[in-house]
């Protein structure tokens, strides 16, 4: 019988058991589901009325009406059989992929300077570099198009005393790839501050032990960073690395404002610039909806190969 009566509680315990161990397991989702339950009524909706809104034709008229067209893909098919959009988004990959790259390899070089230099000088950069991140871009766009001004521009000015050659009415904005190469720099220079300042908190978890070891071995720089600093970094670089895809594939206030309307043209759209000509010079909502779905899309596959990093190394640690 008592035999019996153990066997019984055995299974009544075992069950108690793995109900702990699954209401444990489920507390750390409990706590994010206010998080997710915010997001999602955040974004929900409007990512709902862009996915219907993208199968609509919706201009001026619908506006006012407040009802659209059913069109189905009528919109996914003008915008992909638009040569327009594949140059467009030909020209805002290589865009992207010269900002991003810019950016995280001046922002690691910025940090690991910072760890160089004397204190009082570290604080300097360190206050101007924060000054440049709160500065509005609006801000940022007029000071940096002031400085390229070909009549009066303090960059041709400087240029010309260093006999870097004649810069005098140098237009800085009269080709595409030179308008491109001028965006580029403006948003290099607004997104390295928060580089440096995130991958020079990363250095600091960088053991001095191991860096010490490896100059005692007879490691060069380039060793001791790559075999010891790099590993370290990686997690940090690769957020990084898909912040600043997401920020500068749909950049749209920079080259808009610096171009400028009258400037701007087929020739040098950009993802962001495309969207608005299509969706709101043109009021033509539906299709820009679609253009965003796509946009939204392309980004997720620019950002698949880090994503993927990421939980790979969370998997690891």
């Amino acid at each position: 019988m008592a035999i019996a009566a153990e066997t019984k509680e055995w299974p009544r315990r075992h069950r108690r058991l793995t109900w702990t161990r699954a209401g444990r397991g489920a507390v750390p989702y409990l706590l994010i589901l206010p998080v997710i339950g915010v997001i999602g009524a955040v974004l929900g909706y409007p990512l709902y009325s862009l996915v219907r809104l993208s199968f609509q034709q919706y201009g001026l008229f619908e506006l006012i009406r407040h009802a659209g067209v059913s069109v189905g893909l009528k919109n996914f098919s003008s915008v992909l059989h638009d040569q327009v959009f594949w140059h467009t988004l030909l020209r805002s990959v290589i865009f992207t992929v010269a900002n991003v790259a810019f950016t995280i390899v001046l922002g690691t070089s910025l940090a690991m300077l910072l760890l160089r230099l004397s204190p009082w000088v570290r604080v300097l950069l360190t206050s101007g570099l924060v000054l440049v991140w709160s500065m509005p871009v609006v801000v940022a766009v007029q000071v940096w198009y002031w400085m390229t001004n070909y009549q009066n521009g303090v960059v041709n000015y400087a240029l010309t005393q260093l006999h870097l050659g004649d810069f005098f009415h140098h237009d800085w904005y009269a080709s595409t790839f030179s308008q491109m190469g001028m965006v580029t720099a403006l948003i290099v220079w607004g997104a390295l501050p928060f580089v440096v300042v995130t991958v020079y908190a990363a250095l600091a978890q960088v053991p001095g032990e191991l860096i010490e070891a490896a100059e005692i071995d007879g490691a060069s720089s380039f060793r001791t960073f790559r075999d010891v600093t790099m590993p370290i970094l990686k997690p940090v670089l690769l957020i990084l690395t898909s912040l600043s895809i997401l920020w500068d594939f749909g950049v749209f206030t920079q080259p808009y404002l610096l171009i400028g309307q009258a400037h701007t043209s087929p020739g040098n759209f950009l993802m962001g610039t495309y969207l608005f000509e299509q969706g709101y010079i043109k009021a033509d909502f539906g299709r820009g909806a679609a253009i965003s779905i796509l946009m939204l899309f392309i980004v997720a596959l620019l950002s698949v190969y880090y994503v993927r990093k990421m939980v790979k190394l969370g998997d690891v640690e």
